[in-house]
């Protein structure tokens, strides 16, 4: 039996893709440093104990309705390194109060992914509902929006009053964008395109942009945890909410209760190695959409045989790199680019996916772009007025930011966030040449899924560098965290879940024998066993394995 939380992933399925249109695969770790070291072995302070932190951590949070939930307002500083400099975030924090107050262990905390999902929408939109019954008497099930993300005060923005635009091809020339930029043009484009997308945001947002890697996120969920009332935090992360869980649990190992990991991030990959993989997914992914689209969904299928669903593919490519398809409302159509992406963010969730991209192709076939381009966005988020009005007044956060860090921030903004905080977190190479070495082993590995991915890179050459580095998890004193791997996961291949679960000192592996972007919340098997860790703390037994 396969459960369908379907709210939860309409709300999950863009935020979780580390892939798009206009931005960026995950950038999860940098070049130049070993993998397999660790980082320093001492167990880093409680910052709880800092005096100059006191007046975060001692805040107690000011519940109000809003609609059937609960909603409030979290501090933090912009600096952990200098909270008293009069700068801070805002956070939006939502709840859904536990269902039975007398068999109540606490809160659960979740992290929808992205980075840039926004977790008080994820709650207004029903995840509590669509949880297990013993978990939803037991906690209260809260989400926030990360600092820089949705409704945060101030939060980031990569559009100016006056985008660069492109200049018009001439008579000729290809209008779409190549997918392998090969000659000294392609390449010079590829690097202006990527340059413009980072000055924009540094325009924009420059000011925020040193302050919202994983690392200060981390530290956030812990100042959460204390304004929660909570000794020890009950955390599940998805997707890029694994890399924010795993930095939790680096810096503060001891305040752990329970952590589910799923679709995991292993962060003792590099950049060029996280890429290979994860395109190679999406290859395999797409391959397995051809050869099982009949079994899945029937006659839907935009061909009769594997063959032929290849060739129409194939097809739509050769044509969007010659000129983009028409795209209702649309000026620039869709090119290839966004083709690749379309594909790639429909082996989300292959059950609920396939049928509507079957449909795109055959309409992209007779030459609309339209309901591919549809694909790639996800739909228009509407406003979120209660959180805004949660944020405003709330405190001073923000205050000192400057009006120009919050202005003109889209309705979403997690185009920003996901580039913003992708590249801060691990710094990419700045030689332009390392990004072109790595396109035919790309190519080789991955076809057009890994010459979009090495692309989709270049934006991080020109960013502020963070701290990280490629490194093995080092959380000593963590209890058992439980991570959970899908086998034909094509985002976050199922590889790193198992690295990841190694990595802890008491790791645990729950496999999930699908395909499709994380286990916790599509399946029924993946649940109870999610859902006994969580509540009782009950171990998953070595080699667990549930199936779809």
């Amino acid at each position: 039996m396969i459960t369908a939380p379907t709210r939860r992933r309409q709300a999950l399925l863009l935020a979780l893709a580390v892939l798009g249109t206009a931005s960026l695969a995950a950038c999860t770790a940098g070049p130049g440093s070993d993998g397999n070291q660790p980082r320093s072995s001492a167990v880093p302070a409680d910052p709880a104990a800092r005096p100059d932190l006191g007046r975060f951590y001692g805040q107690k949070l000011t519940w109000r309705p809003c609609g059937a939930y609960r909603c409030a307002a979290l501090t933090v500083p912009m600096d952990y390194s200098r909270p008293d400099d009069g700068r801070t975030f805002v956070l939006p924090v939502a709840k859904a109060v536990s269902a039975a107050p007398g068999k109540r262990v606490g809160s659960l905390v979740l992290n929808p992914g992205g980075p840039g999902e926004r977790g008080v929408r994820l709650i207004k939109d029903g995840v509590a509902d669509d949880l297990g019954r013993g978990v939803r008497e037991r906690f209260d099930v809260v989400s926030f929006d990360p600092r820089g993300v949705g409704e945060s005060k101030p939060a980031l923005t990569c559009r100016t009053e006056e985008p660069t635009e492109r200049a018009e091809p001439t008579d000729g020339e290809p209008q779409g964008t190549p997918l392998h930029p090969r000659t000294d043009a392609e390449r010079a484009d590829a690097l202006a395109d990527a340059r413009t997308t980072a000055a924009d945001c540094r325009k924009a947002s420059g000011a925020l942009l040193p302050h919202v890697g994983t690392d200060d996120a981390a530290r956030d969920l812990d100042v959460l945890r204390a304004a929660l009332g909570e000794r020890r935090l009950t955390y599940v992360g998805w997707s890029y909410g694994t890399s924010l869980g795993t930095s939790y649990a680096e810096q503060f190992p001891r305040r752990v209760r329970a952590m589910v990991l799923d679709g995991a991030v292993d962060p003792s990959l590099d950049w060029r190695q996280r890429m290979l993989g994860q395109s190679t997914g999406f290859r395999k992914a797409v391959e397995e959409y051809a050869e099982s689209c009949a079994a899945t969904i029937g006659d839907a299928c935009p061909g009769a045989t594997p063959e032929e669903i290849h060739a129409l593919i194939d097809r739509l490519l050769e044509r969007t790199q010659r000129e983009p398809l028409p795209v209702d409302d649309s000026a620039s159509g869709l090119d290839a680019a966004g083709l690749v992406s379309a594909l790639s963010l429909s082996m989300y969730t292959p059950e609920d996916q396939w049928a509507e991209l079957s449909e795109a192709l055959r309409a992209a076939d007779d030459g609309d772009g339209t309901r591919l381009a549809g694909l790639t966005t996800g739909g228009e988020e509407s406003p979120d007025p209660e959180a805004e009005a949660e944020v405003e007044g709330e405190s001073e956060a923000g205050s000192e930011a400057g009006s120009e860090d919050e202005a003109d921030v889209p309705e979403d903004n997690r185009d920003a966030a996901l580039i913003a905080i992708n590249c801060l977190d691990v710094p990419h190479p700045h030689d332009a040449q390392a990004y072109w070495d790595a396109l035919a082993p790309a190519e080789k590995a991955a076809g057009v899924y890994g010459t979009t991915g090495v692309t989709n890179e270049l934006v991080c050459r020109d960013w502020p560098t963070g701290r990280g580095r490629p490194h093995r998890v080092n959380a000593p004193g963590v209890p058992s965290v439980l991570v959970v791997g899908t086998a034909g996961d094509p985002a976050t291949p199922y590889g790193e879940a198992v690295s990841l679960a190694r990595q802890f000192p008491d790791g645990m592996l729950l496999t999930f024998d699908s395909t499709g972007h994380t286990g916790y919340g599509r399946n029924a098997c993946v649940d109870r066993q999610v859902e006994k860790y969580l509540i009782s703390l009950t171990r998953v037994r070595p080699g667990t394995t549930c199936t779809a």
